[in-house]
Order: structure tokens, then C-alpha cells, then sequence
């Protein structure tokens, strides 16, 4: 039996693809790089593969209060990955640190996207006030997700700069 998808479930179903395939290039970069590699700049004076992973994990983290899926996982992320720029003296979590928080995120994200209906991601995420949705009803659940895999996808093309450079 063949299932029509109407135009807003095959729009739906290509975003969440994406965000799927960005977050395992993510998860594939990370299990190539050793703790030499990622703590090094992805180029002189640039941030270093330790904070733009941790970058990403605490923006994914952000994305569950901000979807209506829960509160943050590893709300202690924020003052060092988002609030403040690498090198401020925060001590880094250790390589093997990240990749559980990374797992435990992209896990809690995956079991809520599923159950998300059509028209939930149609609606306003948590950051617009309902008044505000009204007149940008652009600023929805769906266009979270798309965001942030432009955003996954720019520091994947940065970490790759981590593989091929091993000579810094």
C-alpha cells in the first residue's frame, strides 16, 4: 500500500532527514577525533574542536525547552559553550564527557521529534510570545530544527578541519 504524504508531512519528513544526517556526521567526526586532535584550533587563534563540540551539544541541549520537549539536560553547558567564548578559563569537559552528553541529548531530541504531529510543528516554539506568532508565524517549531542544522552544519565544516590537520 503506498502513503501519500501531503506537502507540509513530505516537508516535515525531508527537514527531519537533515537534521538526522547533521547530527550523524556530527557523531562520525567525533568518534574519528582523538582528545589531541579536538583539543587543537580549527585554525591559528580559532576555537578549538573541544569547545565548537561542546558548542553544539549545548545548543541541541537548548532546543528541548525551546521545542516544549523539557528542560535542559546539562543546563552548566551554557556558561561555557554559549555565553562564553573559548579560552575564558572554564575548565573543558573531557573528550569522553562530551560524547555521553552528545548521546544523551541527540537521544532525548530523537524520542521527541518522533512523536511530534504535523500541525505541533506548525506551531510557535517557546521563545515567541503567542501575540508575536501571529504576525511571524515563520518562528515555528520546524524552522528550530532547520536553523540549527545550518548551524550543526557550519562547525561540521569547521571539526573537519581537525581531521585533515594534523600538523598544527
Amino acid at each position: 500500500m503506498e502513503t501519500i504524504l501531503t506537502q507540509k508531512e513530505l516537508f516535515i519528513k525531508m527537514v527531519i532527514a537533515e537534521w538526522e544526517k547533521q547530527n550523524n556526521n556530527f557523531n562520525r567526526i567525533l568518534s574519528s577525533l582523538n582528545d589531541e586532535q579536538i583539543s587543537k584550533e580549527i585554525a591559528p587563534g580559532k576555537n578549538t574542536g573541544v569547545y565548537l563540540t561542546g558548542h553544539l551539544i549545548a545548543i541541541s541541549d537548548a532546543m528541548l525547552p525551546l521545542l516544549g520537549f523539557g528542560e535542559k539536560l546539562f543546563p552548566h553547558l551554557d556558561n561555557i559553550f554559549i555565553k562564553s567564548p573559548d579560552k575564558s578559563g572554564f575548565k573543558m569537559p573531557s573528550l569522553s564527557e562530551l560524547k555521553d552528553q552528545s548521546k544523551e541529548v541527540q537521544e532525548k531530541l530523537t524520542e521527541h521529534i518522533g512523536s511530534v504531529s504535523t500541525a505541533e510543528w506548525f506551531s510557535r516554539h517557546m521563545a515567541v510570545s503567542e501575540k508575536d506568532f501571529e504576525n511571524e508565524p515563520h518562528r515555528n517549531k520546524l524552522n528550530v530544527i532547520i536553523n540549527r542544522t545550518n548551524h550543526m552544519s557550519y562547525h561540521l565544516g569547521q571539526l573537519i578541519l581537525l581531521q585533515n590537520n594534523s600538523h598544527q
